[in-house]
């Protein structure tokens, strides 16, 4: 686009002079980037509503990508990438006295999404952007993130993550869009004009949806599609006469009721109240956008939806939105006069479901009462939703009565969501070709047997924009060099740095930006957490959320053992190494959060400890976010992926890693098994059990730990050390509970049920590899390099050109350029 400095600079003054009565010299850091934010709105705006008058022009069919988060990280730096004016704008910030980094600081991280889930959809949304297809997000405008994670005497602590308390820049408030969200109430049955019943609801608890749409900028192109987030309200919430009757608390006890809705990321579901909240949550923005979006298709087409799946597609992403299926049901026959069965062809053919997990107890499952008792109308679409499949059943699969029980959408006093999205999806994918392959023939065995054209697989992607572009210049401008420009929209071009792994110039060259980013991370750990760490140690990283299936526990195990090693064998001397930790714990799960008291016990006495000073180090990066993994990924030296196989669906780190020249540790599980096919199973290190493998052992019930334990002396005293005291006499209570559930089981479990005793032995031989490998500095550069140059395969555009293909079926829109200017 094109860039005009002084006119820029203009504009920062009259927006620091309309929003804080500041010039240029008065202003703050942060009236600086609310300015420069303000004023790149401008530039974004222009394209935003060429774009969608382009869209209405053309009649498009679109996509509405539906998720409970977006982990969209901050926007400036990202928006500026994609507008190619990021450059421009460091030097007008330089020539005013700033510099870019200090300015790109101010922005927090937007606090509407926590893990892979959330970055994946903020991933898809840049990829539809940049390859100009309509798509579109909807979710919630929470207030506060997830939480804010600070790290006090090695415990984590949550504190709201307020990321709103300034104004968000990038946000457009739609207040003449808001609609009306209904919960509780009676449905009432009548016959409408026709003949036919129709249902409406008496006495319900109305809730306000208002949106706030954010810009999601496509690179090197005029498209700007959106991020349409709900707020909740309550029109009625404030109470006048009771206010007035000095009862305040009561007098807005209508508004906070409301406002919760939208309040917090997933709020602790551990009780019912919890679980109600969340729930509300859901139906709140997918009811809003449900509505949207058929409001939208009327004003287009009017009343007549007998083309709505023609212009309209949805994926619900993973079953959080998966209330959307009787939802619309609700929303086409009694708000809008369908029959059933021409409602229903209309949601089975315009509902897509993607399935993120393999964990039974993360198949998300409503208690009857709860939902019932929320959304009651929604609640009898449900019961025939069921009703009329179960006759489905009982014709295909007469007598089978188990099938029949196991398959029920609803059973046992409970509904289980993901049954109910296969039932009314047209399309069900797993996001890792090994994810795919256990769902249908394991996990949902019984779905593809009785729906094999649903299933599918689009192995999941990251944007190279965010993921290499932005966050290291240093290796981008390297690939760009030597290969030219064009990955950034074809991340298979990378595949002629193959040219170069053999020229010890450019290997050399190549470990050089490695060493950089090392020593700008040292840098940003020192100034941020008074952590000192060694450049020239293997950076080993692992940062994803903490879960016990990601396995966590068996990197700290071995890094005890190591430790162990260093102070008892004077002959070991391995290559030194900086173990470095990124996770939050969900606030109710205490195991994981034991883990991370662990992590930060063992950190604090192996780095005080002189006796292995300069050879081992750990680090829990405290607050893990997207704006710091874009500081972790560029100095990664080792990407440690290494869940129980079969356990995790995809994996997204693994990609962004890879990209970024680390070579994966782990296990063959998720997309670390495509990782291995297309780096090579040479350049990757790959340990533990398979996935079937794991299969027969838990069919056979032949599992023991204590033959593992039994057989490496060095575990079995890792082991006891999380109980003797050996990290202080409090630990021996802490980790009891760790402890136990590795060797003796707890809460009715099995012992060790995520095999980390199993695999031990095979993953401390992993790291000898590794620290072997590393040893011959170009022979690793080399692999690493192999790692970038082979990595296309995991760009998000070409898992977008693949949903595209397979099930949305959208076509591209060029916005063109205004007549005399140049893309």
């Amino acid at each position: 686009m094109e860039f005009d400095k002084k006119i820029f600079v203009d504009w920062l003054r009259t927006r620091l002079k309309r929003n804080y009565s500041k010039d240029l010299k008065e202003a703050t850091r942060h009236d600086m980037f609310d300015a420069v934010s303000a004023a790149v709105m401008d530039y974004i705006q222009t394209n935003w509503m060429a774009t969608r008058k382009e869209y209405e022009g053309k009649n498009v069919r679109q996509l509405y990508y539906l998720s409970a988060e977006f982990l969209m990280g901050r926007a400036l730096g990202n928006n500026l990438i994609n507008l190619e004016i990021r450059e421009a704008i460091g030097e007008v910030l330089e020539e005013l006295g700033y510099t870019y980094t200090e300015i790109e600081e101010e922005e927090p991280d937007a606090g509407l999404g926590n893990g892979g889930l959330g970055r994946l959809a903020a991933c898809f949304l840049d990829s539809l952007a940049s390859l100009d297809y309509p798509g579109h997000g909807y979710g919630i405008r929470y207030q506060y993130g997830m939480f804010e994670q600070h790290i006090e005497n090695g415990y984590q602590v949550e504190y709201p993550d307020n990321w709103l308390k300034h104004r968000d820049p990038w946000e457009v408030k739609r207040s003449d869009l808001a609609v009306k969200v209904s919960f509780g109430g009676t449905p009432v049955a009548e016959k409408g004009p026709n003949g036919n019943m129709v249902f409406r609801l008496e006495n319900v608890e109305e809730i306000t949806a208002t949106p706030y749409d954010i810009p999601i900028v496509g690179f090197n192109t005029r498209t700007v599609n959106r991020l349409r987030l709900w707020e909740a309200s309550s029109e009625d919430g404030f109470d006048l006469q009771l206010f007035n009757d000095m009862e305040y608390m009561r007098a807005v006890e209508r508004q906070n009721k409301a406002e919760n809705i939208s309040r917090v990321l997933y709020p602790n579901d551990s009780g019912p109240s919890g679980k109600a909240l969340r729930l509300k949550q859901q139906y709140f923005f997918t009811s809003a956008s449900l509505q949207d979006i058929v409001n939208k298709y009327k004003r287009d087409h009017g009343s007549n939806f007998d083309d709505f799946a023609k212009y309209t597609v949805m994926q619900l992403n993973d079953t959080h939105p998966v209330v959307a299926i009787p939802e619309l049901m609700r929303l086409l026959m009694d708000e809008n006069g369908l029959g059933w069965d021409a409602a229903w062809d209309i949601v089975t053919q315009t509902l897509a479901y993607t399935n993120h997990t393999l964990l039974a107890e993360a198949l998300e499952r409503w208690p009857i009462d709860i939902f019932e008792g929320l959304i009651p109308r929604v609640y009898q679409i449900l019961e025939e939703i069921n009703r009329r499949f179960l006759t489905e059943l009982r014709n295909k699969f007469p007598g089978d009565w188990q099938r029949h029980n196991r398959m029920s959408i609803i059973g046992k006093g409970m509904i289980n969501m993901a049954w109910l999205a296969i039932v009314g999806c047209f399309s069900v994918n797993g996001v890792a070709a090994l994810h795919s392959e256990l769902l249908k023939n394991n996990e949902l065995v019984d779905w593809s047997e009785l729906y094999p054209e649903k299933f599918n697989n689009k192995t999941n992607g990251v944007t190279q924009r965010r993921w290499l572009l932005s966050a290291n210049p240093r290796l981008s401008s390297f690939i760009t060099k030597k290969i030219g420009s064009g990955w950034e929209t074809d991340l298979f071009r990378l595949k002629k740095l193959e040219a170069f792994v053999d020229d010890p110039a450019v290997l050399d060259e190549f470990l050089e930006i490695k060493h950089k980013n090392k020593v700008d991370l040292a840098a940003y750990l020192k100034e941020t957490q008074d952590i000192f760490i060694d450049p020239d140690s293997i950076f080993d990283i692992q940062i994803k959320r903490l879960h016990e299936y990601k396995r966590q526990l068996l990197n700290v195990l071995h890094i005890m053992y190591l430790y162990n090693r260093l102070i008892s064998e004077s002959d070991y001397n391995p290559v030194p190494r900086t173990f470095i930790f990124g996770a939050k714990a969900a606030s109710g799960y205490r195991r994981a959060k034991s883990i991370i008291k662990l992590i930060n016990t063992i950190a604090d006495r192996i780095n005080n400890d002189h006796r292995v000073r300069g050879r081992l180090r750990v680090v829990f990066v405290e607050n893990y976010r997207v704006s710091v993994a874009e500081k972790l990924f560029p100095a990664s030296d080792v990407s440690e992926q290494i869940s129980t196989a079969g356990k995790e669906a995809s994996g997204t780190g693994n990609m962004k890693f890879m990209i970024n020249g680390a070579i994966t540790l782990g296990t063959l599980d998720g997309a670390n098994i495509e990782i291995v096919e297309e780096a090579g199973e040479e350049n990757a290190v790959i340990f533990g059990l398979t996935a079937e493998e794991i299969r027969k052992i838990d069919m056979s019930h032949s599992y023991n730990p204590q033959e593992y334990i039994s057989a490496n002396p060095g575990l079995q005293v890792v082991l006891n050390q999380l109980i003797d005291g050996t990290y202080g006499a409090e630990s021996s209570g802490l980790f009891h509970e760790l402890y136990d559930s590795l060797v003796h089981g707890v809460d009715g479990q099995r012992p060790d049920v995520y095999y980390l005793l199993a695999d031990f032995d095979a993953y401390v031989q992993a790291h000898e590899k590794i620290c072997e490998l590393y040893a011959d500095r170009r022979g690793w550069a080399k692999k690493t390099l192999l790692n970038v140059a082979r990595s296309g395969k995991f760009s998000s555009d070409r898992t977008i050109e693949e949903y595209v293909r397979d099930i949305w079926k959208l076509e591209k829109v060029h916005v063109p350029f205004p007549e005399g200017k140049k893309k």
